[in-house]
C-alpha cells in the first residue's frame, strides 16, 4: 500500500492530479487545524516527514564523490549539525564528508574534507568495521578493525588520541547518545566477552559475560544511558544494566517462554542463526534484531518481549555487523534494512514491505538516516555511498501553462503593490 498523508492507495497506483489534490487538500487541512490551534504543530511535522520517506528515491543530481577502493562497512552522521558523514571501508580507510550544498547548483559532488588515507601512518591496517562521531562534539570520532585496535580520533590533526587494543578482531563498538553520567565505549570482538572502555580514563575497566561466541553488534538505548544490547554468533540477543555484576537483565526469547515441542533448546535463542545486527527505535521503546535466519523481530525493550511483527523473509547472507536503521519523526515510522543489492523499507509495527530501493551494483553492508531532512545515505561492496532523497513537489502541466500565461502580467495589471514609480514611463 501507498500512503499519502494518511490515505492508503496501491503500490503501483501513479501519482496523478488527482491524488495531488488529494495529498494538497489534506496538508491545507493539516496547516488550517494548526493555525486554528485544534492540532499540535508536531502532527503537520510528521505527515510532512512522512510523505518525504515514502518519496525517497536516488538522487540523479547527488553524487558523494568515490574514494575507497573496496567495498564500504560502516557511515554514521553526525548529530550536532547533520553536517558531516564518515565512512569506514574494507581497505581501512576513512573518509570524512561534507553533505552540504556549497555549489549554488542543482547538482553537487559531496567531496570528502579529511581522509585518513594509505598513506597515513596511522590508518588502520585491516578492514574498517565500524565508525561513530562522538555524540556531542565533532571534533572527534571514534573508529575500530580488524586489526584489532579501536581509536579515538582528533578530528582536526587526524590522529588518534587515544588507542585500544584487543586480543581479537573487533567486530563493532558504540558509544551511548544521551550519556551524563559515563563516558564508556561497547566493544564486541571475537571474543565472547564484552570490553567496556572508559574514554575519560583510557582503559578497559569492565567485562560483560554471558555469550558463547563472537558479539557482532552492540546498542546502548537512546532513553536509558545505562542499558546495552548485544547481539552475538550464538544466536542470543542480552539486554545488560552495566551497573550490575551479576549477569545480563534478560536475554531475549523468540517463542517468548513458549517452546514448541520440536524444540530441544534449553537456551532463549532471539533467531535460530547468527544476530548480526541490533538498533533501537528512536524513542528507545522498541529494538530491532536481524538474524542470518533471515529474519527481523521487533522486541519490547523493557520486558523482552517479541511483538511477533512479521517482516517477511529479509536476506541477510552476512558474516560480520550488518548497519540498519530506523527513521524518526515519522508516523509510522520505517525501518531501512540491507537486503541484498538493495534497501528494504519496512513498515515498523505492521511489518509491510514499503519498497525496495535500488542502485547498487553488489551488496549493501551499511544504511543511515538523516532526520533533519529525512534523506537516507548507504554503502556497499561494490564501494559506492548513494544517496537517497525525497522527491520535490512538482506543478500540474495545467498550474504551469496557466502561470505562464496569467502570472506575472495579472499581478503587475491588477495588484499594484507590484507597480513602482521609478521604473514607469509615464511623467
Amino acid at each position: 500500500m501507498l500512503y499519502i498523508i494518511g490515505k492508503m492507495f496501491p503500490m503501483d497506483y501513479k501519482l496523478t492530479s488527482a491524488t495531488r489534490f488529494l495529498e494538497v487538500e489534506a496538508m491545507l487541512g493539516f496547516l488550517s487545524a494548526r493555525q486554528a490551534g485544534l492540532d499540535d504543530p508536531l502532527r503537520l511535522r510528521r505527515a510532512e516527514s512522512t510523505r518525504r520517506v515514502l518519496s525517497l528515491t536516488l538522487n540523479p543530481d547527488r553524487d558523494v564523490d568515490r574514494i575507497h577502493g573496496n567495498g564500504i562497512n560502516t557511515i554514521d552522521i553526525d548529530a550536532i549539525e547533520g553536517r558531516y558523514m564518515l565512512s569506514g571501508g574494507a581497505d581501512g580507510v576513512i573518509v570524512i564528508y561534507d553533505l552540504e550544498n556549497h555549489s549554488g547548483k542543482q547538482q553537487y559532488t559531496c567531496n570528502p574534507v579529511r581522509t585518513v588515507g594509505r598513506s597515513s601512518r596511522h590508518v588502520h591496517k585491516f578492514s574498517v568495521e565500524t565508525v561513530q562521531w562522538y555524540p556531542y562534539d565533532t571534533g572527534m570520532f571514534v573508529s575500530s578493525s580488524f586489526d584489532k585496535t579501536m581509536k579515538v580520533w582528533d578530528t582536526e590533526t587526524l590522529k588518534p588520541a587515544e588507542m585500544f587494543e584487543f586480543e581479537d578482531n573487533v567486530y563493532s563498538h558504540h558509544l551511548s547518545p544521551i550519556a551524563r553520567k559515563h563516558s564508556l565505549i561497547a566493544v564486541g570482538t571475537k571474543n565472547p566477552k564484552i570490553q567496556l572502555c572508559d574514554l575519560k580514563s583510557g582503559s578497559r575497566i569492565h567485562i560483560l559475560q554471558g555469550h558463547r561466541a563472537e558479539v557482532l553488534s552492540v546498542r546502548w538505548s537512546p532513553r536509558y544511558e545505562y542499558i546495552l544490547a548485544t547481539a552475538s554468533a550464538d544466536s542470543k540477543v542480552n539486554v545488560w544494566d552495566v551497573r550490575r555484576a551479576s549477569g545480563s537483565l534478560f536475554t531475549l526469547d523468540q517463542h517468548n517462554g513458549e517452546k514448541s515441542k520440536a524444540s530441544s533448546q534449553t537456551v532463549n535463542t532471539a533467531h535460530n542463526g547468527r544476530v548480526n545486527g541490533v538498533c533501537y527505535t528512536a524513542d528507545g521503546l522498541y529494538l530491532l534484531t536481524t538474524g542470518t535466519d533471515d529474519r527481523m523481530r521487533l522486541w519490547n525493550s523493557a520486558t523482552g518481549e517479541n511483538t511477533l511483527v512479521n517482516y517477511g523473509k529479509v536476506c541477510n547472507e552476512s558474516r560480520k555487523q550488518l548497519q540498519f536503521t530506523v527513521s524518526r519523526g515519522c508516523s509510522p515510522e520505517f525501518v531501512f534494512v540491507p537486503c541484498g543489492s538493495s534497501v528494504a523499507v519496512y513498515a515498523l509495527h505492521t511489518g509491510e514491505l514499503i519498497t525496495m530501493l535500488r542502485g547498487h551494483y553488489n551488496n549493501v553492508d551499511c544504511c543511515e538516516f538523516h532526520p533533519d531532512f529525512q534523506e537516507l545515505y548507504s554503502g556497499g561492496k561494490d564501494g559506492n555511498l548513494l544517496a537517497w532523497v525525497p522527491v520535490v513537489r512538482t506543478a500540474d502541466v495545467e498550474e504551469v501553462s496557466n502561470g505562464e500565461n496569467k502570472g506575472a502580467a495579472s499581478l503587475s495589471a491588477v495588484n499594484p503593490a507590484f507597480q513602482d514609480n521609478w521604473s514607469s514611463d509615464e511623467d
